[in-house]
């Protein structure tokens, strides 16, 4: 027992020894005496590589409505896939369709990995039943470089569900040809009067004033929601009491004075005899051919005008806001199309990976705006905008700013399709401004009683 515990003292004492000099060769005989070199302290530590992420083979659904997928983030989702294993089937349904489809699937449960729908703090309860199924996505790192305004119109309770890549930008000016407006002697109208002026000016040189793609469902609806600060401005209280049910559509005056005076544009010809078969695909081309004078349409219309026309000039067209009712405050939209994750997903994690990578700095500024013709500017902080002159000084020239109205009451953005036929029938005489406008009270009824509103209850 004593020569045991001799031994494990000489071995002690052998380590101690060891331990003072500056490192050992950990390869070398552990009996051997020899002393090692230390090892510089200038010298770089050594790495050791990270493991390679072993790639997955899965396919994650995601569905989007017509019009909101470009062919950038497609590219991305091929390199997403390339990179991670994950492919992304993007299932694309026509917009007038989408909705409905949509709600198919939540209300069936069997509802893709990723599901697109409009933001809107109001509507996502109302119409998705959000918090039931959406994955809350609070805590993600890329919620912090989001736009605040944007966040608040996909977050129920503090809690996050949807992630929105959009342009903020003032939602759909109007864009005018300023070659016409200078050759006509014409200035940028600042009521509906003035509009009014404008427009038969232009009609009489042989141009037509308007481009307005009503084929394709939900364009036209535009005109009526993006002035709704204009219709709080003339009637203060309005937005509170509609979404208190304390009044309706149908006793707005100054709504029905709008939808009066879109009526009379369509009758005067000011968007020319076809534009009911008309459609968004061909704005550009109508624009820069100089055959239409003036379209609704976004902030990179110009760019695309001169990639559409190499004779016209993206610097040729200028922008205005509505001057319906006569309107002079400017409409911003921090809501847009946003993606959600279906809480019943197989691949939710997957899903994650998606956002996570797609939201990377690098790739929003690439494959989301400067590869996308159709966007100026995103809502995340850190990524270098398109705004030219032109939009800045547009942007400048308002002096009050507001939101549009379908993410400011309640139940009337689901409804937008309907909306969109009831204006076709109003621009036909098949219904009169103030039908319309009871045809969206009736729906809103309706949405609000599926929803179990209390203040619709009685």
């Amino acid at each position: 027992m004593k020569r045991f515990l001799a031994v494990i003292l000489a071995l002690g004492l052998l380590v101690t020894a060891f331990a003072g000099c500056g490192s050992i060769d950990k390869t070398a005989d552990t009996t051997s005496a020899a002393a090692v070199e230390p090892v510089s302290s200038a010298a770089p530590a050594a790495t050791v590589a990270e493991p390679v992420p072993e790639k997955k083979d899965v396919t994650i659904s995601y569905m989007l409505s017509q019009g909101w997928l470009e062919d950038s983030e497609k590219e991305l989702g091929d390199k997403f896939a390339a990179e991670t294993g994950i492919k992304v089937d993007y299932q694309v349904i026509p917009s007038a369709q989408y909705f409905n489809v949509l709600l198919t699937k939540l209300n069936a449960g069997e509802c893709t990995d990723i599901f697109g729908s409009q933001s809107g703090k109001f509507d996502i309860v109302s119409q998705l039943n959000i918090e039931k199924n959406a994955v809350d996505l609070t805590g993600a790192e890329w919620i912090q470089r989001m736009d605040p305004l944007v966040t608040d119109q996909v977050s129920v309770n503090s809690k996050v569900y949807g992630l929105t890549i959009w342009d903020t930008s003032p939602s759909f000016p109007v864009v005018y040809n300023k070659k016409i407006f200078d050759k006509l002697g014409l200035s940028i109208p600042k009521t509906y009067a003035d509009l009014k002026n404008v427009c038969t000016k232009i009609l009489e040189s042989g141009v037509i004033p308007i481009y307005e793609p009503v084929a394709d469902g939900w364009h036209h609806v535009l005109w009526f929601p993006d002035i709704g600060p204009r219709y709080e401005e003339l009637e203060p209280g309005l937005i509170e009491k509609l979404n208190n049910n304390q009044t309706k559509f149908e006793d707005s005056a100054a709504m029905e004075l709008a939808l009066t005076q879109l009526q009379e544009m369509a009758k005067l010809g000011f968007f020319g005899k076809n534009f009911l078969s008309a459609t968004g695909a061909d704005t550009e081309n109508n624009l820069g051919t100089g055959k239409y004078a003036m379209a609704l349409s976004g902030f990179s219309t110009p760019s695309r005008i001169q990639e559409a026309v190499p004779e016209a000039k993206a610097t040729d067209f200028g922008f205005f806001e509505i001057p319906l009712a006569d309107n002079q405050i400017l409409c911003m939209q921090p809501s847009g199309p946003s993606r959600f994750i279906y809480s019943a997903s197989k691949y939710i994690e997957e899903a994650k990976e998606y956002f996570t990578y797609i939201t990377k700095q690098e790739n929003l500024q690439e494959y989301f705006l400067d590869k996308d013709t159709k966007k100026s500017n995103l809502c995340f902080t850190g990524v270098k905008n398109k705004l030219t002159d032109e939009m800045n000084n547009y942007i400048s020239s308002y002096e009050k700013k507001g939101s549009y109205l379908q993410i400011q009451v309640k139940y009337l953005n689901p409804q937008w399709m309907d909306i969109g036929k009831d204006m076709v029938a109003m621009f036909t005489g098949a219904m009169t401004p103030k039908d319309m406008l009871k045809s969206i009270d009736k729906r809103r009824a309706d949405q609000a009683k599926a929803a179990k509103d209390p203040l619709w209850a009685q």
